[in-house]
């Protein structure tokens, strides 16, 4: 690859190695010589001070502070010499005392060659300072001074050439250095081949992904951000699959809903060439015995009875099959308000039941309902009635075999179940999901013979669910029932 990540990782971190380098080169050759001799500077201040407490402790000439003096100038390379107020020698590290003492009195008489001297520091008791010898030409770091006791004293530390040590550093820098360079690079590629097959692995499972191919996944088990990366992609693929799939099934769905809703226009034209049937026939009826009477075609009270009885029948079907159309257009424009009310379900259906006593015992119906005690139900109670009616009246119309309607009333929680249960056919199957629709009627012969329009369990429907209440049919050997949920809480 042109850009390979690869490379630019391994040139990125040699670039870096190299860098660092060069500033560890320039750090060294600016600073080291002025660091060194600070360190130096310190070492002689504390060597000073402890001097200094010792003769103002007066133990001076104690074999323990022999021992510890000599340990702190033996591991920092430093000669001394103190002498005291009569310049007599007490102490000393090196058999040339007479070299150290008159270097120690040259200072304080000031008698030097300031030429070869460079002042560090300068207090009021002491002096720090860089001399260069003049015999053996190398250069020391001397301290020399007056103690608190009135005694004098010298400090010597050779100091090692600063530069030539530097230069030592940086060169062994630089050899270092470029073996760490070449080290990076190959490290860097060989840890950057690491990063970049997992990454090469990704790429080619996210190019199988564009042409819809999720059956590669990721295999890596690491626990780096690339193998989460892979994770991630591995959910992604699994989602992507998953959601085509429900795209498909969505686009079969709208398919069959299409259908459907052709289905239903078509049921709707089938309704519609229905109703106007419905209401040719009594619109004919009406007309035909209207003028029957205004032509005074038979005097008799008798025969106007029977005119006046047919066009008031007929007129009557028409009624209740646009106020059932009118109902339910009301319900579905969502423009009806649901008065939510408590009141005693029982009582309810019992008036109801009272109410149609004349016609159940017409066609030879046995009601039959236990004597439940009230039941206090939230729900719109003309609405509830309506439900009932349309149960109630679908089971007088198809009740058959020993025409026996039960009504039943079932606890379930806070709930009560209500129930109609007619003997006679079973719904077939394939109707049960079409029941509820609009314009759908399972026996259009037997629906016309008692009038019905198939829109009663619709308006069931759009009842039960503006209260946000179950509703639905089950079948039995022997007969269907109905039924559907109210709260009581």
């Amino acid at each position: 690859m042109k850009y390979s990540i690869k490379k630019q990782f391994a040139g990125v971190l040699g670039i870096l190695m190299i860098g660092t380098i060069i500033l560890c080169w320039f750090i060294n050759n600016t600073f080291l010589e002025d660091y060194y001799i600070k360190n130096k500077q310190n070492v002689l201040m504390n060597t000073y001070s402890y001097m200094n407490a010792a003769s103002n402790e007066d133990i001076i000439g104690t074999e323990e502070f022999d021992i510890e003096f000599q340990k702190i100038c033996g591991r920092n390379n430093i000669s001394y010499i103190l002498l005291d107020a009569e310049t007599q020698t007490l102490k000393t590290s090196t058999d040339d005392r007479d070299r150290l003492s008159r270097k120690l009195l040259n200072n304080l008489f000031d008698q030097v060659n300031y030429d070869n001297i460079r002042i560090l520091e300068k207090g009021d008791s002491y002096e720090i300072r860089i001399t260069l010898d003049d015999r053996t030409k190398t250069e020391y770091m001397e301290m020399w001074g007056v103690l608190d006791n009135g005694n004098l004293f010298l400090f010597l530390n050779p100091m090692e050439s600063i530069k030539e040590s530097v230069k030592i550093a940086n060169r062994f820098l630089a050899y270092v250095g470029v073996l760490a360079a070449v080290l990076g690079v190959v490290v860097g590629l060989w840890v950057s081949g690491k990063i970049a097959k997992p990454i090469m692995e990704l790429t080619k499972i996210s190019e199988r992904m564009i042409h819809l191919d999720f059956n590669a996944k990721y295999s890596g088990n690491s626990k780096t951000e690339i193998a989460l990366l892979g994770h991630n992609i591995n959910e992604l693929s699994y989602t992507l699959e998953k959601t085509i799939s429900e795209l498909k099934t969505a686009n079969n769905e709208l398919q069959r809903d299409i259908e459907k809703k052709n289905e239903i226009d078509e049921m709707r034209k089938e309704f519609l060439s229905n109703v106007s049937h419905e209401l040719k026939t009594p619109i004919a009826l009406i007309q035909g015995y209207a003028e029957g009477l205004k032509e005074g075609i038979n005097d008799d009270a008798e025969s106007k009875d029977f005119y006046c009885d047919v066009i008031i029948d007929e007129a009557s079907k028409m009624n209740i099959l646009v106020k059932k159309l009118l109902t339910l257009n009301h319900l579905e424009s969502g423009n009806d308000t649901v008065a939510m009310e408590r009141f005693d379900i029982v009582s309810l259906i019992k008036n109801y039941i009272q109410s149609s006593e004349i016609l159940t015992r017409q066609k030879e119906i046995s009601v039959r309902m236990e004597d439940y005690e009230p039941i206090y139900v939230w729900a719109d109670e003309f609405k509830t009635e309506e439900v009932f009616m349309n149960y109630f009246s679908n089971a007088i119309n198809y009740v058959a075999n020993e025409k026996i309607i039960d009504v039943k009333l079932i606890k379930l929680g806070n709930t009560v179940r209500i129930s109609v249960f007619n003997t006679g056919n079973p719904i077939p199957e394939e109707c049960l999901d079409h029941i509820w629709e609009k314009f759908y009627k399972v026996d259009k012969a037997r629906t016309r013979e008692y009038g019905g329009s198939g829109i009663g369990l619709s308006i069931v429907k759009a009842i039960m669910e503006s209260m946000g209440q179950e509703y639905g049919v089950r079948n039995y050997d022997n007969g269907v029932e109905f039924w559907y949920e109210l709260d009581m809480a």
